[in-house]
């Protein structure tokens, strides 16, 4: 605990931060150059390793994939609607960006914004609304400042994704009102792996924009007490081709999406001391991506004037484009995390762990005629003590401070938010309690919340919130048990609802914030059925949140700068919703495995206000249903999949309906096992029938429909 804090205190020092960034920066980039190249070697070295050291792992690995680690006190997510996606099935779901990966999940979709970008929505909400974190630490990028930021957190070296659906501020504050993404990446070791070396590695080529992905991970230690991990990634795509609509009368039945190419890259290096007391260790990353941005942003006409000297970073032939050329987006981040626990320090409490991640990121956005258009930058840190504690009048649980810091800015003419310094802390407990047939569940959390913006004129805010919820989880049966959850949330204002005043064309509007929103609060309720047998498996939640002071965008009907006007206000909302999922396990057929599956999910949403009357809310996604049926003898693996997702009419004032479609997918593998590990062989056809998908979550869905067929082969190494 002592280092813990020693740590922090000096990591947080500014003079020390600002040389410490550049110093890790230096370091990180020389190590992911060096280890690209070591990695693969590495990797080859694994074919020495003894077969019965690869078992174990293996069976390590297979027990952990049940465990959901996102919630201090319970492997089941307790009574809060829990999803998570590792082994096969995330493998199987693996997209270019973190909220496509995840859009088959039941009540999650995708808010997409071309090929690289993809911002999970859950039960209807999105934005700031769900967080989206790395090993429990938020991603610190500006994904909720606009709908074309990317989130920089990658699917393709995760272990495991969870997602908590509806409201989990008590462990991650305010701006988990609708839920959390956390995507555990192994980049800092908790515990010492069987064998001295680890890994994976993939590579998958799709004939839909000649996309390419490569990826590597490995895992080992060097002593009996030092863990190490490294990993490495790069996906590159053009322009993907998007299905033309059946009455369209367009030869060829397919045209390019401008904008949607990307080209991403980035690795990561950690090391952690290892003892029978706990454990500290420390990770570098780094991700540069440069992608298109797609949609009438490119369209919209030139600024007169001068740009002056392009950013930092930015040689003169990142700009040499052709001025028909769609926007790019030039992004580079470096992150430092740092974590250390301590098992059983003091007599009754459990462990404490302590967790900071320090990031620095900016992007450039660079018009399509070459010239800078506006440079966002985000100095962020965020920092958790966890202390676990034996059962207090019969409560097992955990206390928690969580804080963070953030300076951002963006500077250029198609700057629509100032700059903003931003600082936060978080108390909370979580608790629980068994009785002899149920178990309680229950939490608190007091949060401050301060914005200091630069321009003078301009107001600070603060708000203070509040958040608890009291669950139960009611065993009926050994295979069938009952969940409840009560909660009460409250969500300061993000600066981009507070402080917007101007063009933002990445959606083609002009937007103004409210400087005068209050904080918005929600109280929900929901129930879940999980009933499992050798035969079904069920999951099933009904849910239902009303908002006070709800904070939205309304389209006032006004034009400014030739674009809509769309301003911040609050109203009492409503969302109403349900998921269904369902498996088979169907005998032993023709010597293998088969499966039958189902899902479900539905939400509706309006809101009320004085000015705008009642409502639907914007982007609400429509109902969508699906039918598969898996095969697997361990050798091969075929699952076919039938998903239809209904037309959205519900929609807001000026916004556009979003017409029906269906999607066919097929993935064929074949598993070839070595001495040493396991190689897949695999197919993978998305949008069989040439379907023309828009998503009504997307904000530029009437310009950038989802890509047409896609046909994915690759092969994945593992031991």
């Amino acid at each position: 605990m002592a280092v813990s804090l020693a740590c922090y205190s000096l990591i947080s020092h500014p003079s020390y931060l600002v040389t410490l960034r550049w110093r890790m920066f230096c370091c990180q980039v020389v190590v992911v150059k060096k280890y690209l190249n070591l990695s693969i070697v590495c990797l080859s070295a694994n074919l020495i390793i003894s077969t019965h050291a690869s078992a174990e792992i293996k069976g390590t690995a297979a027990l952990e994939e049940v465990v959901v680690r996102a919630h201090l006190l319970s492997d089941q997510g307790l009574s809060q609607s829990t999803d998570v996606l590792s082994g096969d099935e995330l493998f199987e779901q693996l997209q270019g960006s973190l909220g496509e990966t995840l859009a088959n999940v039941p009540g999650v979709r995708n808010a997409s914004f071309g090929g690289a970008v993809g911002r999970p929505v859950i039960h209807g909400l999105g934005g700031a609304r769900v967080k989206t974190t790395e090993d429990r630490i938020d991603s610190l990028d500006v994904s909720v400042t606009s709908a074309d930021h990317a989130v920089t957190v990658e699917p393709f070296i995760a272990n495991r994704i969870t997602i908590l659906k509806g409201a989990s501020t008590l462990l991650y504050g305010s701006g988990a009102i609708g839920g959390v993404v956390d995507t555990e990446t192994g980049r800092i070791p908790k515990r010492l792996p069987e064998a001295s070396l680890t890994g994976r590695a993939e590579a998958r080529f799709a004939d839909n924009a000649d996309a390419e992905t490569l990826a590597i991970r490995l895992d080992g230690k060097t002593t009996e007490s030092i863990a190490w991990h490294l990993d490495a990634f790069s996906k590159q795509a053009d322009d993907y081709e998007i299905s033309a609509p059946a009455d369209s009368g367009e030869q060829g039945g397919a045209s390019t999406l401008e904008g949607s190419r990307y080209d991403v890259s980035g690795g990561a290096f950690g090391a952690s001391f290892i003892g029978e007391a706990g454990f500290i260790g420390l990770s570098i990353s780094t991700l540069d991506a440069n992608y298109g941005l797609v949609g009438p942003h490119a369209e919209h006409e030139e600024h007169d004037g001068d740009t002056g000297d392009h950013a930092d970073g930015h040689d003169q032939e990142s700009f040499e484009q052709d001025e028909e050329q769609p926007g790019v987006i030039e992004l580079e981040q470096t992150r430092i995390d740092l974590e250390a626990e301590r098992i059983a320090p003091f007599s009754g409490i459990e462990k404490i762990n302590f967790r900071l991640g320090i990031n620095d990121y900016q992007h450039s956005e660079i018009e399509g005629n070459g010239e800078l258009g506006t440079v966002f930058d985000n100095r962020a840190w965020e920092g958790r003590i966890e202390v676990s504690h034996l059962p207090i009048a019969s409560f097992k649980g955990a206390f928690g401070l969580q804080l963070n810091g953030r300076e951002f800015s963006a500077l250029g003419e198609e700057a629509f938010v100032p700059p903003v310094d931003s600082d936060s802390a978080g108390l909370f407990w979580v608790g629980e309690r068994e009785f002899d047939k149920w178990s309680l569940e229950t939490g608190v959390r007091l949060d401050r919340v301060e914005h200091s913006p630069s321009p003078v004129g301009l107001a600070n805010v603060d708000f203070s919130t509040l958040s608890s919820s009291l669950g139960a989880v009611i065993p009926a049966s050994e295979s069938l048990s009952w969940s409840a959850l009560l909660d009460y949330t409250e969500r300061a204002p993000a600066i981009e609802e507070l402080y917007s005043n101007g063009a933002h064309l990445a959606t083609q509007t002009f937007e103004i914030g409210d400087t005068n929103l209050q904080k918005e609060s929600a109280l929900g309720l929901s129930f879940s059925a999980h009933y499992h047998t050798d035969l079904v498996d069920l999951n099933a939640t009904i849910y239902a949140t009303q908002f006070d002071d709800f904070i939205y965008q309304t389209n006032t009907g006004d034009i400014e700068d030739d674009l809509p006007v769309l301003r911040y206000q609050q109203g009492d909302a409503d969302f109403v919703g349900i998921d269904f999922e369902v498996a088979f396990h169907l005998s032993k057929f023709l010597g293998g495995d088969l499966d039958l599956t189902a899902t479900f999910d539905s939400v509706s949403a309006d809101v009320k206000s004085r000015a705008s009357g009642e409502q639907s809310l914007p982007r609400i996604p429509a109902d969508s249903q699906s039918l598969g049926v898996s095969w697997d003898n361990d050798v091969w693996r075929a699952k076919l999949n039938f998903k239809q997702v209904s037309s959205q009419t519900d929609v807001a004032n000026f916004e556009l309906t979003t017409d029906s479609y269906t999607d066919l997918t097929l993935t064929i593998n074949r598993r070839i096992g070595l001495a040493v590990g396991d190689v897949d062989l695999f197919i993978h056809g998305r949008n069989l029938g040439d379907q023309e998908q828009r998503q009504h979550t997307s904000f530029v869905k009437d310009f950038a429909p989802a890509p047409g067929r896609r046909i994915e082969v690759g092969a994945r190494f593992q031991v």
